[in-house]
């Protein structure tokens, strides 16, 4: 028998539970769904797993893992738009709210238009648009 995976939640480690929930909920739009001491789920959108915030000295220690590291982890969240004009918009958003720019939105080799942003936690975030 195969066992078919299935993501039905996206758990990050964060170092400020408070400073995520206020950049994921206030600054982005996120829907909170549950929020407990040194955990938050929020509701990324329809068709979206949930995101969980979680404190990463906890989360690290839930995986038996040491919780130092940063740098590039080794993935990305990737938000498609429908234009150019969404894609500065979310950009715009994401540094209103705390997060940085990473690397600008341009014009892509392959015909697009994207750039990155990191939250508060140094995760990456792409912003991108086909047209």
């Amino acid at each position: 028998m195969t066992t078919k995976l299935q993501v039905n939640t996206i758990m990050i480690g964060v170092e400020d539970l408070d400073r995520a929930k206020k950049f994921y909920a206030e600054g982005l739009g996120c829907e909170i769904e549950q929020d407990f001491p040194g955990f938050v789920k929020c509701a990324l959108g329809g068709g979206s797993p949930a995101l969980a915030l979680y404190a990463r000295e906890a989360a690290a220690q839930d995986a038996g893992v040491p919780a130092e590291g940063s740098g590039f982890r080794g993935s990305s969240f990737h938000h498609l738009c429908g234009s150019r004009e969404k894609v500065d918009e979310v950009m715009r958003a994401a540094v209103a709210a705390g997060g940085s720019v990473v690397k600008e939105a341009v014009a892509a080799d392959w015909g697009g238009y994207s750039g990155y942003f990191a939250d508060p936690d140094g995760y990456l975030w792409k912003v991108a648009t086909a047209s």
